[in-house]
């Protein structure tokens, strides 16, 4: 059977490679986090977060936290264009978040055009000055908002751009991509990430505690509610 190159499961045995995780402060990248740690070690993983301009600064913090409470190291990287840009629920403060369709290119007004792409290339060549193999991001196809730059073919086809481009062997894990929001959830208890979800953020109207009503906070409810699991975020706090 081919080896999905995005899903490569633990093997038992602690590589000596480095990696490097997309840390945007919430469940997903967390769980990846975890997962890096158990599959390279936690000497091996570092985190990288960026300021891209988000209206809710909360992430930024969010990410911090979650970085110390690991123990592992984080950068925190500014791109303000997106902002500049605009045009988006989650940078415009403008436009309401309301789990609406653009009507010109049929997305949630949450999707940030090119923002994975362009966070994935600042982390290689990041990774590329720091001696560093493998990226770890969090997105996903599976119970995902309809962003394009979630899909696996998209992921797929950076990745071999970033080796063409910056003529080395970088590899793109993507250890969520095939996985529903339940099987997250039940991935992060099995790596033991959940004391950590106290300190993610994902509510997208950035407000703590989460408003329980918004696009992310309901998939994020029906994650751990057909996980058959307490949300840490909304019950205790890591001790």
């Amino acid at each position: 059977m081919q080896r999905n190159p995005l899903w490569t499961p633990c093997s038992g045995a602690v590589m000596s490679d480095k990696a490097l995780v997309v840390l945007s402060g919430g469940q997903d990248s967390t769980t990846c986090l975890y997962w890096a740690i158990e599959r390279f070690g936690l000497e091996n993983v570092s985190s990288v977060t960026f300021d891209y301009g988000q209206r809710h600064r909360i992430e930024l913090s969010a990410a911090r936290d979650i970085a110390d409470f690991v123990k592992v190291p984080n950068v925190m990287l500014p791109i303000d264009t997106f902002a500049a840009l605009g045009g988006d629920a989650l940078t415009d403060s403008k436009i309401a978040v309301s789990g609406g369709v653009d009507e010109a290119s049929g997305l949630p007004n949450t999707f940030v055009p090119g923002r994975n792409l362009i966070f994935l290339t600042f982390a290689a060549a990041y990774a590329y000055q720091h001696g560093i193999a493998h990226l770890v991001t969090g997105v996903a196809q599976t119970d995902y908002s309809g962003y394009p730059d979630c899909r696996e073919e998209t992921i797929q086809s950076l990745q071999t751009t970033l080796q063409n481009g910056m003529d080395s062997d970088i590899q793109i894990h993507a250890p969520l991509m095939h996985l529903s929001k339940k099987a997250t959830i039940q991935l992060a208890n099995e790596l033991c990430a959940l004391p950590a979800m106290a300190l993610t953020h994902t509510c997208y109207n950035g407000v703590r505690p989460p408003c329980g009503a918004c696009p992310a906070c309901e998939l994020r409810a029906k994650g751990f509610e057909e996980a058959g699991l307490d949300d840490p975020l909304t019950s205790r706090s890591p001790g």
